[in-house]
């Protein structure tokens, strides 16, 4: 699912096991863009974070392997 940007605070649903991940950091290297994902679970502070490329297409940016999981994108 795309969206118009990638923002800090967003969840976005790992489609192969089902876990939250929350937006914690969005950069750029070069002419490509990462997010890096937090699990959003009571265990976060120790977990890893995961980083994923950012995907452009005409519809917007999304995060290949994960769902948006919020309905309103107007902030």
């Amino acid at each position: 699912m795309a969206v118009k940007t990638i923002q800090l605070g967003q969840v976005w649903r790992n489609d192969g096991d089902g876990n939250n991940f929350l937006v914690t950091k969005v950069y750029s290297e070069l002419f490509t863009q990462y997010a890096m994902l937090r699990p959003a679970s009571f265990h976060a502070p120790e977990a890893d974070t995961v980083r994923v490329k950012v995907s452009r297409n005409d519809d917007g940016v999304s995060l290949p392997g994960y769902t948006f999981t919020q309905d309103s994108q107007e902030f």
